[in-house]
């Protein structure tokens, strides 16, 4: 009879979200991606959990998540897992199970940051087989943009296609970010397809968005040095107007900036004080979406 495999490693990984104080998308190139210029700002919440437990032989990844329709062969970590073993050839046997509480398709880079986390999670346990630093952000940019800024971990400008990232403080030591998740969900493919169309047609007036209804407020307040920006905007409160009406309660109800993370679901808003942060997220949860408070 065959001993039992020997696990050697019980762990728990907390998975952080990020959102964008500034995105900026290119014309679409002939490849058919876009060129950005974002600010990534990674949070603390909301934030997945990974438990991992790894034994002492090579396998493959079994992975379970507390949300069945993710348990799929595409779903990131699992890519991320048999990408790395494709190229490195160093595959322990990983039972992995994902509890997932950042909202799925909300512009917060969940999948990324699984991805990523999971990608670090291996490396750091490969031996003579781990990649370079280099070498590891050339491989998760095959899995997603924003995969290398996780691997980072520290808030960074990115441009091209997201892997060229320098660090930079914001200046947002001591805030605290509101971040609301609405129940809609917008796909990443639509979004950047109606920044394309609505490019062919001249903008129509009133389509810009305040960063305060407080006169105080509209002086810059982190090294962005203008008004919060996402490109997305437009298009995205366009469709889902509801989204829109988040980041105008955000600003009514004291927040210095708001915007729309990514190409959303997500509306954030920075708070200077905590408790104002506090009594935004109590009234907008009220009606129904989840929110989640992130010292930053």
């Amino acid at each position: 009879m065959a001993p039992s495999p020997v696990c050697a490693e019980e762990t728990a990984i907390p998975v952080p979200c990020k959102v964008n104080l500034r995105l900026r998308v290119g014309l679409r190139r002939s490849d058919g991606y876009h060129d950005i210029d974002t600010f990534f700002l990674p949070l603390p919440e909301p934030a997945d959990a990974f438990y991992i437990r790894r034994f002492d032989e090579p396998g493959d990844i079994e992975f379970t998540c507390s949300n069945p329709e993710l348990e799929t062969d595409d779903n990131l970590v699992v890519r991320a897992y048999r990408t790395y073993a494709a190229a490195t050839g160093f595959s322990p046997r990983l039972e992995v199970g994902l509890r997932k509480r950042i909202p799925h398709g909300a512009g917060l880079g969940g999948g990324s940051s699984d991805a990523a986390t999971m990608l670090r999670y291996v490396n750091d346990r490969a031996g003579p087989a781990a990649l370079s630093e280099t070498d590891l952000a050339a491989l998760a940019l095959h899995l997603g943009a924003d995969v290398p800024f996780f691997l980072y971990g520290r808030p960074a400008i990115a441009s091209g296609e997201g892997a060229k990232l320098v660090p930079t403080d914001p200046g947002l030591s001591g805030w605290y970010a509101a971040v609301v998740c609405p129940p809609a969900r917008v796909k990443t493919a639509w979004a950047y397809a109606a920044l394309d169309a609505a490019r062919s047609f001249p903008a129509k007036p009133g389509q810009e968005f305040l960063t305060s209804v407080f006169e105080a407020n509209k002086r810059a307040f982190c090294v962005t040095g203008a008004p919060l920006r996402n490109d997305f905007e437009s298009v995205v409160f366009n469709a889902h107007p509801e989204l829109g009406r988040v980041k105008e309660r955000l600003l009514a109800l004291g927040a210095a900036g708001a915007l729309l993370s990514g190409t959303g679901s997500a509306v954030f808003g920075l708070f200077r004080q905590r408790h104002a942060a506090v009594l935004a997220l109590a009234e907008l949860s009220g009606n129904g979406p989840r929110a989640f408070l992130a010292p930053l």
